[in-house]
């Protein structure tokens, strides 16, 4: 995959592809959510160690954050590949969502004022 701008549909057909080509199938719903919770998990475990009172152990370092993330949307992908959701749509319906019930409670949380 080249370095460009990356749109979300195009992340979900990068996804598809590999699963096809070198992943022979899809796992299970079920299966991709317990993967999910366990990626989840191990981005859990880098943040207390770089944001947290933790410190990273041998092997661990804060770049690993990334591979994480990374594995986190892999994951997602497959999801809604698998339900033929587009995370494009969803994440459109989720903003609009958010602007709607958040506009202005953000802006008079006096906790997020600087």
């Amino acid at each position: 995959m080249e370095k460009s701008n990356l749109t979300i549909a195009d992340l979900q057909s990068h996804v598809d592809s590999w699963i096809k080509e070198i992943g022979v199938r899809y796992f299970s719903p079920l299966t991709n959510l317990a993967i999910l919770m366990e990626e989840v998990g191990e981005l859990a475990r880098l943040m207390a160690r770089k944001y947290g009172d933790q410190s990273f152990k041998e092997g661990e370092s804060e770049e690993n954050i990334k591979r994480e993330l990374g594995d986190i949307l892999f994951v997602v992908s497959c999801l809604a590949n698998q339900m033929d959701v587009s995370l494009e749509e969803a994440v459109k319906l989720t903003l609009e969502k958010n602007t709607r019930r958040d506009k202005d409670r953000h802006k008079q949380n006096p906790k997020l004022q600087s």
